[in-house]
């Protein structure tokens, strides 16, 4: 491995308004980069792309996941017990179906120097 470039994983995150159709948005990335302590979540919500799926989602229980997700990740614990594990403990909630509404993708990996530029690359080509 070239020095300074680190492997990371992430998840996307998909809002699936209506399982029994298995059509989803992307809403969200997680990257997690062991070798520097990194674990952040990035989230971007296109109502309208939502509403094309069903225009009865329930925004709120998107926005109410997502931060969820995004508190597990920052390890605040007012979001429970999961908050408060170690951050690969964190990651593998994270990347773990939950709900029906979000649902991680599959796990990729990858090699970069800078995680966080990394996750905001990554929301901009996989979320919009």
């Amino acid at each position: 491995m070239t020095p300074g470039r680190l492997p990371y994983q992430y998840v996307v995150l998909r809002c699936v308004p209506r399982p029994d159709r298995e059509e989803f948005v992307n809403v969200g990335v997680v990257v997690f980069c062991e070798a520097t302590g990194y674990l952040e979540v990035a989230c971007h919500v296109d109502e309208a792309r939502l509403r094309s799926l069903d225009p009865r989602v329930d925004l709120e229980q998107v926005r109410a996941g997502l931060e969820f997700a995004a508190g597990v990740s920052a390890g605040d614990p007012a979001v429970g017990d999961a908050a408060r594990a170690p951050l690969g403990q964190r990651f593998g909630f994270l990347k773990a179906p939950r709900s029906t509404v979000i649902q991680p993708g599959p796990v990729h990996g990858g090699i970069t120097a800078d995680p966080a530029r990394q996750l905001e690359h990554l929301l901009e080509r996989l979320v919009g």
